[in-house]
């Protein structure tokens, strides 16, 4: 099945993933926590980027980023990861909340954009929404 974006769901160690670039990806970090070279492997972690509030008495529902990994490196660090084939304009919204909260927060985490398996590109906070 293909989504609006040409992607085809692909199965990989009985999970289901929006893109067979996913799923590779995803077998690749498993490799690499084989390893050791990397800990903690999450698939789906999901950050809050604004609170659920209300608005002259109605509920605005909370706005979530939910990325496709993040893991933790032999050194400790941590790592969020989004593989991409395609650049929506809510996902460059929601990068740059999440890298926003990140900044924030204080905490020293490496985000990551996969566009391809051989290449990976650190987020660009240069880039127009």
């Amino acid at each position: 099945m293909r989504n609006k974006f040409f992607n085809r769901k692909t199965e990989a160690d009985g999970i289901l993933f929006d893109s067979a670039r996913e799923a590779a990806r995803y077998k690749v970090l498993k490799e690499m926590q084989k390893r050791g070279e990397i800990t903690a492997l999450e698939l789906q972690p999901k950050y809050e980027l604004l609170p659920k509030f209300y608005y002259r008495g109605q509920c605005v529902r909370k706005v979530v980023y939910i990325a496709d990994f993040s893991y933790m490196t032999k050194n400790g660090q941590k790592v969020i990861e989004d593989v991409k084939g395609f650049l929506t304009k809510d996902y460059k919204i929601k990068k740059k909340l999440l890298l926003s909260r990140l900044a924030a927060s204080g905490e020293d985490v490496i985000f990551k954009e996969i566009f391809r398996e051989e290449e990976t590109k650190h987020a660009d906070t240069s880039d127009e929404a």
